[in-house]
């Protein structure tokens, strides 16, 4: 059974041009790791490693690893991610949209297939994921 969760739509006080560019080379994201060493400490460990080259990124969160492979770019629009070695199979995907020339709009959104049981379970961390994945990503310096 499909089940998906969808961010807040967050803004961001950069160009859709400028935001595409950032996430859709994942080694843009080295500023991240960096601010990331910062604040492990407020995470209480359960962001334990975060790893990427161009195409994918390596998350691991309380003894559990995560990759997500680019599989699709929609230039300016959409990056679609599928996840890889994940306990369940699962797509990520981050639109960009404009507001104006210098303003961008995005969401994150998770499918995944998980039986009835896993969904109980699940849905609630699946949910704030989403939701702190959006806002890590609209924090980022574009």
């Amino acid at each position: 059974m499909a089940v998906q969760f969808e961010s807040s739509v967050k803004h961001v006080p950069y160009s859709q041009e400028r935001v595409y560019g950032k996430l859709s080379d994942l080694n843009n994201l080295e500023s991240v790791r960096d601010r990331l060493e910062q604040v492990k400490g407020k995470l209480e460990g359960k962001l334990e490693d975060l790893a990427f080259d161009q195409d994918s990124i390596t998350i691991k969160v309380q003894g559990i690893s995560l990759t997500l492979r680019i599989v699709e770019r929609e230039p300016m629009k959409c990056i679609k991610f599928e996840g890889e070695k994940s306990p369940v199979p699962m797509n990520l995907w981050v639109q960009i949209l404009p507001v104006s020339e210098e303003e961008a709009k995005m969401k994150v959104t998770v499918r995944a297939e998980v039986n009835m049981f896993m969904k109980a379970m699940v849905s609630k961390p699946l949910q704030e994921g989403v939701e702190k994945i959006a806002e890590m990503l609209s924090m980022i310096p574009y």
